[in-house]
């Protein structure tokens, strides 16, 4: 606790000094009690101690200048017993791994700060530094050997910890790059004699003594992670930026070398070795790393020394030789690590980058690799596309290939990559009925979902979608329909579907825009109207499963995403079905509201994402179909039951949720205002009915509004500016109702404040007209602003 406390005192900020001596000689003290420590050792001993004495080093340059270090006048002595203390600790790296970051992240700073220090005053870092950081080099080759049992996952080891091995890599970059000439050396003299062991291992016609190579392959690993964290920082402290490069050639050359090794010979035949696993991971990190600095779009012409280096060792002289060597690291994994999910997620993550860049895309089009990927991207030649582990990582597969695919011009290329899903969709069409509750027949369809959700994500323009659109309609549309009818049960298939479909109809970047005489916009809606009617007529009819989530619900809020994103796109003009007598739309909107009263309020208050399709769905129907079959039809109970459920939304911590309540509020108070208060025609079958359900409970209205007053008064709500719209259209509805609810917030208050929060709610309505022009409205939500800040002021 004496140690935590003094962590707290080395934190202590500059203001609470009144002058800088005092301050230099606190310092003084600190850092003499930490030198009488590291001289004897004394408490050291225990743990807890050392972890607290190891944090309280890592405060001083935190909260200190290198330059005030240095003007203490032992701070030759503290540095020396410092650099001891570490060295000793890395030693001990098993009884110390916690710790140990604070003591790297205490010498990273103080060589960050080399650069900035004035005068003459040696910082004694140039001996001190290069032993540290090969110290730690050497405790985390020596720790493979240490800590190899059985070559099983070990949560506890830094090769399995992503986050652990982030914090023992975080400063060493910084050290590394402070004598890079040296450290660069001095990686090479480690990593060589790994590589020739390697090399010649592959060569052996068995694997021989697999634990031995286990022990290379996690020590190989340990130093691509290492020369991985050095290139993710380009810092030049010490040598110039064309030094740098070089050395940076020298050490990228290492690993570039080691792609070519590992899956050759008896390597090829180790995928499902853990040690294997580790160590491609960590190629796949040097090579996110790298492509940052030396392969973006940005760094592409800046590198000339690196690929000159880079030619003269290894041939690879320019982005496009040594992209061509990363697609087909890339090619090689996914046709490999069938079985392990997370080599696949990661290789896929990488190839996406490449991907997602503009210039790196380009290139990646002229590389036979990716020509090859494209055109075989069957799961004979990637045979994770079969495994139900990584069924999630065909969605992002599909995705990368459709991005690459559309970066082209032309449907014959497409019609092309698509011939093998087209196989897949006429075998299934072909299947018999029963056929389809079959295991190979549901993987088979599941999986073609994800692929063609994957390839709708990547469409981002008119011309793309056509593509997809013109592929999938009409022609496929009934196998979509025929499965969602005879397999409502089985969630496994329906999600993927419905997930497909909710991509499908999303209208991002205006890419659902047909001509003014195309009919598609209509024609995919009613597609929409017949799966969700389908699904919801039959999913209703279901008993609850043990697990309703999973069962039942999941599948409803991915249906009321589809259709309201459907609803709202803008690519649908919806009077057309009333006109013309088609139920599409009457018929969709009325299995949603069902599905959705099928669901009690507690849980859809519970369940997030359902939360979050409920009340996205309800503000587009409020919003836009306010007049069509919607809830303004149904019984007064279940009217209520609803617009009970938006103030509910109201009331809850998410801000999201909350605007989408009382934008849908808002176009039901704003309806009823013009229609019935304000209006002058003869009110709409609509209008009767939301007059009828108002004079069966007429409390709906002020309870709300007072809802939205306590909201807007008693709490720090980030969306004032969304919650006073309802409020305003509330207001114009009845001025009696707002005049009792006045009274009503006036009379809870302290008798000596009321007089002052009365002249606040006469300053409310000032300049406010009795109409909700979008004028007036600003004029209200600025009136609503001052009221609320007078009425909390004291």
């Amino acid at each position: 606790q004496a140690l935590e406390c003094l962590v707290r005192l080395a934190s202590v900020r500059r203001s609470l000094f009144v002058e800088d001596p005092a301050r230099s000689q606190f310092l003084s003290h600190l850092m003499s009690g930490t030198r009488e420590i590291l001289q004897t050792g004394q408490g050291l001993a225990d743990h807890g101690n050392y972890h607290e004495f190891c944090r309280l080093l890592g405060r001083f340059k935190v909260n200190y200048q290198l330059s005030e270090l240095l003007n203490v006048e032992f701070y030759g002595e503290w540095l020396g017993l410092v650099a001891e203390f570490t060295t000793k600790s890395l030693l001990s790296w098993q009884w110390a791994s916690n710790s140990v970051y604070y003591l790297l992240s205490l010498w990273s700073r103080l060589v960050t700060s080399v650069p900035y220090l004035k005068g003459d005053t040696p910082s004694l870092l140039d001996e001190t530094v290069p032993k540290i950081t090969e110290g730690f080099i050497t405790s985390r080759i020596n720790s493979v050997q240490a800590s190899f049992a059985d070559n099983s996952p070990d949560p506890d080891n830094p090769l399995e910890n992503a986050e652990s091995l982030q914090d023992q890599l975080e400063s060493l970059p910084y050290l590394c790059r402070f004598k890079y000439e040296s450290c660069s050396l001095f990686i090479i003299n480690i990593m060589e004699p790994l590589l020739q062991a390697y090399t010649a291992r592959s060569r052996l016609p068995a694997s021989g003594d697999a634990a031995e190579l286990s022990v290379i392959e996690g020590q190989i690993a340990w130093m691509v992670h290492i020369i991985a964290a050095i290139l993710k920082i380009r810092q030049t402290v010490g040598c110039s930026q064309d030094s740098q490069e070089l050395f940076d050639a020298e050490l990228a050359a290492r690993v570039l070398q080691l792609i070519n090794i590992t899956d050759t010979g008896v390597h090829a035949q180790r995928y499902q070795e853990i040690s294997k696993q580790r160590l491609d991971r960590a190629i796949l990190i040097f090579v996110q790393n790298f492509r940052r600095s030396y392969v973006g779009d940005q760094a592409m012409h800046a590198s000339k020394q690196l690929y000159a280096r880079l030619s003269e060792l290894l041939g690879l002289t320019d982005h496009l030789v040594l992209l061509n060597v990363i697609v087909g690291k890339i090619a090689t994994n996914l046709k490999c690590y069938a079985e392990c999910e997370d080599v696949i997620d990661h290789t896929l993550s990488l190839f996406q980058e490449l991907a997602s860049g503009y210039m790196t895309g380009k290139l990646l089009l002229k590389l036979e690799s990716t020509k090859f990927i494209i055109a075989n991207h069957s799961r004979e030649n990637f045979p994770f596309l079969e495994e139900y582990r990584c069924v999630r990582s065909r969605t992002n597969f599909y995705y990368i290939l459709g991005c690459l695919v559309f970066m082209e011009d032309g449907p014959v290329k497409f019609r092309s990559f698509m011939e093998p899903l087209l196989q897949v969709a006429v075998n299934l069409e072909a299947s018999a009925d029963a056929a389809f509750r079959t295991d190979v027949v549901k993987y088979a369809f599941t999986g073609l979902m994800r692929d063609l959700r994957g390839i709708a994500m990547a469409t981002n323009s008119r011309r793309t979608y056509g593509l997809l659109f013109d592929w999938l309609y009409p022609s496929r549309m009934p196998l979509l329909l025929r499965a969602i009818s005879l397999l409502t049960d089985e969630p496994e298939v329906t999600t993927p579907l419905l997930k497909f479909m909710s991509e499908f109809v999303l209208n991002k970047a205006q890419r659902l825009t047909f001509d003014s005489s195309s009919p598609n916009g209509i024609l995919l809606f009613r597609e929409i109207s017949k799966l969700i009617v389908a699904y919801g007529s039959r999913i209703l009819l279901l008993p609850n499963g043990t697990n309703i989530y999973r069962s039942k619900y999941k599948g409803i809020w991915i249906s009321l995403t589809v259709l309201s994103r459907a609803l709202c796109g803008n690519y649908v003009n919806f009077g057309v079905f009333e006109l013309y007598g088609d139920r599409a739309l009457a018929d969709a909107l009325d299995i949603s509201l069902k599905m959705t009263l099928s669901i009690p309020l507690s849980d859809i208050l519970t369940f997030k994402k359902l939360s979050k399709a409920y009340y996205g769905y309800m503000e587009v129907l409020f919003n836009n179909h306010i007049t069509i079959n919607s809830v303004l039809n149904l019984d007064t109970s279940t009217f209520v039951h609803i617009v009970t459920s938006l103030e509910s939304g109201l009331k809850g911590l998410d801000t999201g949720i909350s605007t989408q309540c009382a934008s849908a509020i808002d176009s039901l108070a704003a309806f009823y205002f013009n229609n019935i208060t304000a209006g002058d025609n003869p009110p709409s079958p609509a209008a009767l009915n939301l007059a009828r359900h108002i004079g069966e409970l007429p409390s709906l209205f002020p309870q709300i509004l007072k809802s939205l007053f306590e909201i807007i008064i008693f709490e720090d709500a980030g969306n004032q500016w969304s919650l006073s719209r309802p409020i305003l259209s509330l207001i114009m509805i009845s001025e009696q109702m707002f005049s009792d609810l006045r009274a009503q917030i006036l009379a809870s208050q302290p008798l000596d404040q009321q007089q002052r929060l009365s002249q606040c709610f006469d300053k409310l309505m000032t300049d406010v007209t009795r109409s909700l022009e979008p004028k007036n409205r600003d004029r209200f939500t600025q009136n609503l602003t001052t009221f609320r800040h007078d009425f909390r002021a004291k």
